[in-house]
């Protein structure tokens, strides 16, 4: 077998390296992926992450070829040390992502060695990694990913102090539709909210819980296999008045409204302290898909 090379991603790699990305894509999210021209624009400038995009002032992508095989990828961002930017990300640099071939796992660590070298020839001040592929439920290093944990700690990425999430999905058809308020004057009330219809549960003129979920995943088309897909973008219910069936009321109506809309299918991330919340959301159909681990970071030397 030939030698891996390590080289700055060219435009006729984009088939192949679309294929690797999907592949990794759909062990996170089944029936997810994304079109070549999605992934295209992401490593020229990513359309999704309006808020840290713009800080970012350097990017690279390299690849593993063997034999004129596509075998690993990964994508590169420096941020910029200006005043704008948030004061974690001044001056870092990140392995925005990195996949490969499970049979490939030494052509991926040479590939991380490439991208620590490229990092440090930034200047970077911090050196962060992360699975950010273009789509909502891609970040961190999921649980699904092993080959991929072992290639960054290899290239000293500590992801033991990484902070973790779980992620739930299920269908809509077992949540019943919303059944009368849980408490007298309770009434609901849909506004617009950040990524669309908000659900407010409102007592004597006050809001004591709202529940929103994030409705298009296919960013106008362009990603297209993930159609009927949602996930929770808001859930919260006032401390005083929670184990009083809000939070139960306010899912349900949440899910009859985009069930009229068409959506079938449901994402729910969990961290920190809602991480107990697993076995109440379960009782909506919603089991862990996946554990995910975020924050991994090289220690400066």
């Amino acid at each position: 077998m030939s030698d891996p090379v390590v080289r700055p991603f060219r435009r006729a790699d984009r088939d192949q390296l679309t294929v690797l990305v999907n592949a990794h894509i759909s062990t996170v999210v089944p029936g997810w992926a994304v079109s070549t021209a999605v992934l295209l624009a992401q490593i020229e400038r990513d359309p999704a992450q309006y808020v840290t995009d713009p800080w970012v002032d350097d990017r690279a992508t390299l690849v593993v070829d063997v034999a004129g095989r596509l075998v690993a990828a990964a994508h590169l961002r420096r941020y910029r040390s200006d005043a704008d930017v948030a004061p974690d990300w001044r001056g870092a640099g990140e392995i925005a992502w990195l996949v490969c071939w499970p049979a490939h796992e030494l052509a991926g660590e040479a590939l991380a060695v490439a991208c620590v070298r490229s990092l440090a020839a930034w200047g970077v001040r911090r050196c962060f990694a992360d699975g950010d592929l273009p789509t909502p439920a891609t970040y961190g290093v999921p649980d699904a990913w092993p080959h991929v944990a072992r290639v960054l700690a290899a290239a000293g990425f500590d992801g033991g102090t990484a902070r973790e999430e779980v992620q739930l999905a299920g269908g809509l058809d077992d949540v019943p539709e919303p059944g009368p308020a849980p408490l007298p004057g309770l009434v609901i009330r849909r506004v617009v909210g950040t990524f669309g219809a908000r659900f407010d549960a409102v007592l004597d003129g006050e809001v004591v819980g709202f529940a929103e979920a994030q409705d298009d995943h296919t960013r106008g088309g362009s990603l297209s296999r993930l159609d009927g897909w949602a996930d929770l973008a808001e859930l919260h219910v006032a401390e005083r008045v929670r184990g009083q069936g809000i939070g139960t009321w306010l899912v349900q109506h949440l899910v009859a409204w985009l069930r009229l809309g068409g959506t079938s299918r449901f994402l729910v991330a969990l961290a920190g302290e809602d991480l107990e919340l697993e076995p109440w959301f379960a009782r909506f159909g919603w089991r862990r898909t996946g554990r995910i681990r975020r924050g991994w970071e090289r220690p400066h030397r």
